[in-house]
């Protein structure tokens, strides 16, 4: 009914940039709240962060001043601007949307992840 589909992940040196990119499709009436999550080896999935259909958005800690999150609500599509990258973001990357659909049924649903690595 719905998929989120994520793309830009990569090999990327320290210091260096990516952009992520989510995009939903589907069955999908509106969508609230989307964000984005990593998880990396031996971790639990974390909150890197979100933004609200009115563009509020929430940052973790550890990538504030770094990320940079924006969506397209004509495109039902959520960006992830990544500046100085370093080792420790290394994770997959997952997109997350709280949606509802054509039916008046929501959920939140997940995209199949994308790899990140920051390595020299």
């Amino acid at each position: 009914q719905v998929q989120l589909v994520e793309s830009g992940g990569g090999l990327v040196q320290p210091g260096g940039s990516l952009r992520l990119s989510c995009a939903a499709s589907g069955s999908i009436f509106s969508i609230n709240t989307m964000g984005w999550y990593r998880q990396a080896p031996g971790k639990q999935r974390e909150l890197v962060a979100r933004i609200s259909s009115s563009s509020n958005t929430v940052y973790a800690d550890s990538v504030k001043g770094r990320f940079i999150i924006s969506r397209d609500n004509a495109k039902n599509t959520v960006y992830l601007q990544m500046n100085s990258l370093k080792p420790d973001d290394t994770a997959v990357y997952y997109c997350n949307g709280l949606i509802t659909l054509r039916s008046g049924v929501w959920d939140a649903y997940w995209g199949q992840g994308t790899q990140v690595t920051v390595s020299s």
